[in-house]
């Protein structure tokens, strides 16, 4: 063993008190640091999945109508006039096939599919509910969102006048699967549909009032023969969504809405969620620096004769530093092992006993390599930074005031 290690787990042995209650001080603020990591990286993952379990990433769709000036002011002529918005109608995406190919093409883009989307209504004998109706290309919807995995009752399935509607609609509807309803759009054309699949997206709004269909079928009800009103992304890196749809928007001139506009309140909620996080883990991180420099300083105090006698033997500056450098170290690493296995268990504890009767975790955690080796990195790097001044106070001991004196 190397003459720095052979002191330096001396040093710790003889310190058994101290070398104890500075490993449980390092071993709790690791695994808190592990646990709160993983409560809201959890928290966090779960929210934008159920947000974008019933969105897509980016849609795209023709820009509004703009009112213009039926005369226009000149030199010679002053108007006062007020500016009514323009009506704005259902309109279908020029040449959309040929746009469809250019996004599916575009960096960051995985997958898109064509809508056409409109109000309209759904009547089954007495009751009568408002819905929104999607168009859909089955093959290219489902991996945008995955309607398939969805299902409560019947299957996916929209061709021909089949359609899949939300449960909440279809109870709101008293509608079960292999029922007909006569379905109206908002351009004033009804047909009679029949529903083969009940979903459930874990959002009240949609699953009231989907109503999806094959892209034909609306095509028809919303007179838009081969149109299509929108087209839906989905991209690599939902957190570059709000870039992507900006470079899009450029690029083809239509209107592009990313999901992190529409949910700028979720997003400012993630934000708060992490600098709280950050905050804590900063004064976890200050608290366990300032133990371990104290303890290492006490020993410096302990040790001073001994370290004088090292350095009078002959031992250089440079080996002193490192014994109390190597004891950071030491502590830090060992802090860490433990301190990963406490938090981890904290953790799935917490969801064990947070979950809902149904047996879904309340609060969901995600633990995996990169956060117990960023906390252990993070421990093992507190310790040798804490062990710095303590290490330079021990090499810069005169060796005749340290054997005088300790």
């Amino acid at each position: 063993m190397p003459f720095e290690w052979f002191v330096a787990l001396r040093y710790l042995r003889d310190a058994r008190g101290q070398s104890a209650l500075i490993l449980a001080a390092v071993s709790v603020g690791v695994s808190v640091i592990v646990f709160l990591s993983a409560l809201i990286g959890g928290l966090q993952t779960s929210l934008i999945d159920k947000t974008l379990g019933s969105q897509p990433h980016i849609t795209l769709r023709e820009p509004r109508k703009e009112a213009r000036p039926l005369v226009q002011p000149s030199a010679a002529l002053a108007i006062a006039r007020g500016v009514q918005p323009a009506p704005q109608r259902l309109r279908s995406i020029d040449q959309w096939p040929t746009v469809l190919r250019d996004l599916e093409r575009h960096t960051g883009v995985l997958a898109a599919s064509p809508i056409v989307t409109g109000a309209g209504f759904a009547v089954r004998s007495d009751a009568k509910s408002p819905i929104v109706m999607y168009g859909v290309d089955p093959e290219r919807f489902v991996a945008i969102i995955d309607l398939r995995r969805k299902m409560v009752a019947g299957r996916f399935d929209v061709t021909g006048g089949s359609v899949v509607i939300g449960a909440a609609l279809a109870a709101d509807l008293g509608a079960v699967v292999g029922d007909k309803l006569r379905v109206t759009s908002s351009e004033g054309i009804d047909d009679v549909v029949t529903i083969s699949g009940l979903f459930r997206l874990g959002n009240e709004a949609v699953d009231r009032s989907w109503l999806v269909a094959s892209l034909r079928h609306a095509q028809a009800l919303y007179a838009l023969p081969a149109g299509a009103t929108a087209i839906d992304l989905k991209v690599a890196d939902v957190f570059a969504a709000e870039r992507i749809a900006a470079e899009l928007r450029e690029r083809t001139g239509l209107d592009a809405d990313s999901w992190m506009e529409l949910n700028a309140e979720l997003l400012s909620g993630l934000s708060a969620q992490s600098s709280s996080k950050d905050m804590i883990q900063f004064f976890v991180v200050v608290a366990v620096a300032l133990g371990i420099a104290s303890v290492l300083i006490v020993s410096v105090v302990q040790k001073a004769r001994e370290i004088g006698i090292l350095r009078a033997v002959g031992t250089p500056a440079r080996r002193v530093l490192a014994i109390f450098l190597i004891q950071g170290g030491v502590l830090g690493v060992a802090g860490s092992i433990v301190g990963s296995a406490l938090g981890a268990a904290f953790a799935k504890l917490f969801e064990v006993m947070t979950q809902n009767p149904d047996g879904v975790p309340r609060f969901p955690v995600t633990i995996d390599a990169g956060l117990i080796a960023a906390a252990s990195a993070l421990a093992t790097g507190i310790g040798l930074l804490a062990a710095v001044i303590p290490a330079r106070h021990a090499a810069r001991l005169d060796p005749a005031t340290a054997i005088r004196n300790g």
